[in-house]
């Protein structure tokens, strides 16, 4: 969690990488709530997010949503289509107003092509997405609820962190629904959780916002958790 932006694959790209991939693709506005893809739609064009943060979620049998993932400026979306052609396993909706650059796959096929220097960011930002999913299963594991989401928070931090000028590092938006969601907890058990940090001086939550002011006390707390 540092002052500098993380690497994403829009910005480990070229200059003149980006400036194909722009040529090649058009820029589209989401409105809070939107849905910028659907699970099980064929997976005919991928997304560069330039402004925004979406959530990545999926119905489990029982019709419920499971958040996976949360993705902000400069991640990209749908890259499993050029490598496998198969449908997509997600919904992506916006938290927020989101900016994307929308490529048709035929069109970052071509890309991929004429920049294979692209390929690695591709592959290396499928790699940071799977590190981020062992990390989750790995806060998720044998854990009591509130403990799972104070270390998924902190992962959560230190992936997509952005550090705020009075301290502290403030994650992406999600609202406390969407949070129990991710670590598999209700809204009552993430309710009650950042209401004790709250005052403990760990985190600074408003709607939709939530601040870690105290990494290392939230994590020293998380490790001493002894239920919910």
């Amino acid at each position: 969690m540092t002052d500098s932006p993380p690497t994403t694959f829009w910005s480990s790209l070229e200059p003149p990488a980006r400036e194909a991939l722009l040529r090649g693709g058009r820029l589209r506005r989401y409105r809070s709530g939107e849905h910028l893809c659907y699970q099980g739609e064929p997976a005919d064009h991928v997304l560069v997010l330039r402004e925004g943060w979406v959530k990545v979620w999926m119905t489990d049998e029982d019709g419920h949503e499971c958040v996976i993932a949360v993705r902000g400026p400069g991640d990209l979306l749908g890259e499993a289509g050029p490598l496998t052609g198969t449908a997509r396993t997600a919904t992506a909706t916006a938290l927020h107003g989101v900016i994307a650059l929308s490529v048709p796959l035929a069109r970052f096929n071509a890309f991929l092509g004429e920049h294979p220097g692209a390929w690695p960011k591709v592959f290396g930002s499928i790699n940071r997405r799977l590190n981020q999913s062992d990390a989750r299963i790995m806060a998720l594991g044998g854990r009591f609820g509130a403990a799972r989401l104070a270390l998924f928070m902190l992962r959560l931090a230190a992936d997509s962190g952005r550090a705020r000028p009075g301290g502290g590092v403030s994650i992406p938006p999600l609202s406390q629904a969407e949070l129990g969601s991710c670590v598999d907890s209700s809204r009552e058990t993430v309710a009650r959780a950042l209401r004790e940090w709250r005052t403990l001086g760990f985190v600074e939550t408003g709607w939709r916002r939530t601040t870690i002011l105290d990494p290392e006390g939230l994590r020293a707390h998380a490790e001493t958790y002894e239920g919910s």
